[in-house]
């Protein structure tokens, strides 16, 4: 069957999305009711401002300034009935794309401002997610993210967490937020709890710093995948052991432009990669503030590389195989995609 590209032949696709903020991927009527309900304060209650002030509006921002969009989300998401409309609704958004997997990343820390306990908060998320399989085609697991500017002890406290609600919803543990002057390696500790139990690690790296912030994600942290990672290009010996060693690269086109991190989808990394070899996957980072979602972010790929439906079959299967799934898991969701895929013939 031979097929043109577009948006609604992408949507249908079947994807992972395994790098998704979900304090970064509300929806704006739900902000603007969780506000009315609990009681907090906005900046405005006028939605086409509210967008403005919570979504990114020119290109080229620093991470620091991206980073403050979240205090806007943040401040309705501080109970756990909040957690559980917003992972609910996050994952229903997902599976109108036909994501039949979605890894949903925060952090517990980040919510506790009104009370609610790291544990609730969990729990609170697990609800929603839970309801969301239930209700759609969909599977779905939690990371937990350690803040790099928040200290080393709390992110061993949230490992301790991540190991608690091991095989209860939680599938990984990450480090988030700005890489300059809070090195990974200060974090080790926390990983290294993490690893003892067997549990996934992906780790922010190489955004707004160089390849060695990803030196330190693998080779102090454990990485078993890199978010973002678009500075990788700059060490060719480094570039080459993340190769060999399939360590996977969560690719978000958009927010890179966005934070500045790349300067244009022309000049993105994310074709190098593809072309040397490098297991890279397609992801949205935060769908609110980057005003994007995964078709979009195929849609880019195809407009800026020229990527077709062959591209798109190993960027999704790299997906399945990257995700922190049993083997088992994760090979028969392949299995159940890659014929489907293989009807389709680019135009």
């Amino acid at each position: 069957m031979n097929v043109k590209i577009t948006e609604e032949f992408i949507r249908e696709l079947p994807k992972t999305e395994l790098h998704c903020h979900l304090d970064g991927s509300l929806r704006l009527n739900t902000i603007l009711e969780l506000a009315e309900k609990d009681k907090v304060d906005l900046p405005t209650r006028d939605p086409d401002m509210l967008r403005k002030a919570v979504t990114v509006q020119s290109n080229g921002i620093t991470l620091p300034e991206y980073i403050k969009k979240f205090d806007l989300t943040l401040k309705v998401l501080q109970t756990p009935e909040s957690l559980t409309r917003t992972a609910f609704e996050l994952a229903e958004d997902c599976s109108k794309e036909n994501v039949l997997y979605l890894e949903v990343r925060y952090s517990p820390i980040l919510h506790t401002k009104q009370g609610m306990t790291t544990m609730e908060s969990v729990d609170a998320v697990i609800k929603g997610l839970k309801q969301a399989e239930e209700e759609f085609k969909i599977k779905t697991g939690i990371i937990i993210c350690g803040i790099r500017s928040i200290s080393p002890e709390v992110s061993y406290q949230l490992a301790e967490l991540a190991v608690a609600f091991k095989n209860r919803g939680v599938v990984g543990f990450d480090l988030a937020g700005v890489e300059e002057n809070f090195p990974a390696k200060d974090h080790k500790e926390a990983f290294y709890l993490i690893l003892d139990n067997n549990i996934n690690t992906t780790l922010h790296a190489g955004e707004d710093f160089g390849p060695e912030s990803i030196h330190q994600a693998v080779h102090y942290c454990g990485a078993h995948r890199i978010g973002h990672g678009v500075r990788l290009k700059e060490d060719g010996d480094l570039l080459n052991y993340i190769t060999d060693h399939r360590i996977a690269m969560e690719i978000c086109m958009t927010s890179n432009i966005h934070t500045g991190s790349v300067k244009s989808y022309e000049n993105h990394p994310f074709k190098f990669y593809y072309d040397y070899g490098l297991r890279v996957t397609l992801n949205t980072d935060n769908r609110l503030i980057s005003n994007t979602c995964l078709t979009k972010e195929y849609m880019l790929a195809h407009q800026y590389f020229n990527f077709k439906i062959l591209d798109f079959k190993e960027i999704i299967i790299n997906g399945f195989k990257s995700a922190f799934l049993p083997h088992r898991d994760r090979t028969n969701m392949i299995r159940r995609i890659a014929d489907e895929l293989d009807t389709f013939v680019s135009v």
